[in-house]
């Protein structure tokens, strides 16, 4: 194997806004694929987060505290602009099903234009998370459903407490 002293360092951005065990386990991978993996967080108020900044990202820290090359962070802006300050080569981007691959398709292509030295690499969660999505644990916590399997105790209770709706439904 040839070695090389340059560091590769990967931005994993998103809004995390619930944090599921597939967003975790590209961490993980992802992790283990480059030097140092920077998870992080888009202030995006658009998409109108359900859970405040400093919850996701104390989420996040403690979720990732036993990875060691991992970081923890949030920025405004383009990707690729904050990708450019952190001298990350590469970008990750979940995608679980083909919807997701179309959007990410083109973001990629837009990001590549913006950036050509950054590239954007795709994961793809465990099988055991494809169908899961922040959108739709939301939904289930709303309705008073189990969501222990797919997200951190962390990421329920804060969603449950948001949601002002507790395991067993609306008064429950």
């Amino acid at each position: 194997m040839a070695t090389n002293d340059k560091k590769h360092i990967a931005l994993y951005p998103g809004t995390f806004d619930g944090l599921t065990y597939g967003h975790l386990d590209i961490i993980q991978r992802g992790s283990r694929l480059f030097d140092r993996l920077i998870v992080a967080i888009a202030h995006n108020e658009e998409k109108d987060p359900l859970i405040a900044m400093e919850d996701r990202l104390t989420v996040l820290r403690e979720e990732t505290a036993n990875l060691n090359n991992v970081e923890i962070t949030s920025f405004y802006g383009l990707t690729m602009d904050f990708a450019e300050r952190l001298g990350a080569q590469y970008v990750i981007r979940g995608i679980r099903v083909v919807s997701d691959f179309e959007y990410e398709l083109q973001m990629a292509l837009m990001n590549r234009t913006l950036n050509p030295r950054v590239e954007t690499l795709f994961m793809v969660p465990s099988a055991a998370f494809l169908h899961v999505s922040s959108s739709l644990i939301k939904e289930v916590v709303l309705l008073g459903g189990d969501v222990a399997k797919f997200v951190p105790p962390s990421t329920e209770r804060f969603l449950r407490a948001r949601l002002k709706v507790s395991l067993g439904g609306p008064g429950g």
